[in-house]
C-alpha cells in the first residue's frame, strides 16, 4: 500500500521518517521503493550518500517523460536505483522539479504517479513517498495516488495550528479525488516526555479524537549520526531506543 508522508510545514522529520520507516520494511525483507518528491532530496542524500551520481534516473525524469509522447513506453521502473541496502530502492529527488512544476500543472498531469504506483505495485510490498512541506503539484500528486497518509508532528503549539488545516486539506483530496486515501496517524517526532509543553499538546490532541500514533519517537543526537553516514537507525543502531521505537511504528502500521 503506497504510503505518503506529509506536511505542509517544514523541519518535522519527513525524510527521517520517511526512509527510517522504508529501512525497516526493507530489513524485513519487503520489497521496499521510497519515491522521493522534495527537491531539496533529504531522503535520496540520506539513502544513497557517496552513492549518488549526476547523470543517475530520478523523479524529475520520469515526470519530464510525461510532458512528452514517445513510441516506446517507458516504464516507471527505469527512474528507480538501487540504494546500498538490500531490497530498498528509490526513485531519486531533482531540483528540476522546481522548474517542471507549471508545466506539469498546465498538462494536467496530477493523476501519472497514481498511474505509475499502479504500475509498480507488483513489484513492490512497500511504496513510501517523501513531499516537500507545500500543499503544490507533487504533494497533492502524492495524497491522489497513496492509499495511506502519515503526519509528523512536532510538538510545538505552531505545528499543531498547522495541523488542522493541514487534515482539511486532506480531507478534500479524499473527497475530490481519492476517497481510498486513509489517514492513518499523526507521528509524534522529537518527544521529549519530560517537558510539560509536549505532554499538554498531545493529550490534548488524542483528547480531541486525532489519530495520534504510539509510540512517540523520542528525541536524540543519534540521529545526527545516522544522517551524516547514510545509515537509517536500523542498520547504525539496531538496538537504540529511537530504532526500537520506530520498529514499533512500523509494526502498529502493519496491522
Amino acid at each position: 500500500m503506497p504510503c505518503v508522508v506529509f506536511n505542509q510545514k517544514g523541519g518535522v522529520g519527513k525524510s527521517t521518517i520517511t526512509c527510517n520507516l522504508a529501512a525497516i520494511s526493507a530489513s524485513q525483507g519487503l520489497r521496499t521503493l521510497v519515491i522521493d518528491l522534495d527537491p531539496q532530496g533529504n531522503s535520496s542524500a540520506y539513502l544513497l550518500g557517496g552513492h549518488a551520481t549526476r547523470d543517475q534516473p530520478n523523479v524529475a525524469g520520469f515526470f519530464e517523460n510525461t510532458l512528452s509522447f514517445n513510441l516506446r513506453k517507458v516504464s516507471p521502473a527505469e527512474f528507480i536505483v538501487a540504494t546500498p541496502h538490500e531490497g530498498l530502492d528509490l526513485m531519486p529527488s531533482s531540483p528540476l522539479l522546481d522548474e517542471l512544476q507549471a508545466k506539469l500543472e498546465s498538462r494536467h498531469k496530477i493523476l501519472k504517479l497514481r498511474e505509475a504506483l499502479q504500475q509498480l505495485a507488483a513489484d513492490y510490498d512497500r511504496i513510501y513517498i517523501d513531499t516537500p512541506p507545500a500543499l503544490n503539484f507533487y504533494t497533492r500528486s502524492a495524497l491522489i495516488a497513496a492509499r495511506g497518509c502519515l503526519i509528523p508532528f512536532d510538538c510545538d503549539d505552531f505545528s499543531r495550528k498547522a495541523l488542522y488545516t493541514l487534515l482539511e486539506n486532506v480531507k478534500e483530496i479524499q473527497a475530490d479525488h481519492n476517497p481510498e486515501l486513509v489517514v492513518e496517524g499523526i507521528v509524534v517526532n522529537q518527544f521529549q516526555p519530560r517537558a510539560n509543553l509536549p505532554q499538554r499538546i498531545v493529550n490534548e490532541l488524542i483528547a480531541e479524537g486525532l489519530p495520534v500514533l504510539q509510540p512517540y519517537l523520542p528525541a536524540s543526537v543519534r540521529i545526527r549520526e545516522s544522517h551524516e553516514q547514510s545509515l537509517p537507525m536500523i542498520y547504525l543502531d539496531p538496538g537504540h531506543k529511537l530504532t526500537q521505537a520506530l520498529v514499533a511504528l512500523h509494526e502498529t502500521l502493519k496491522r
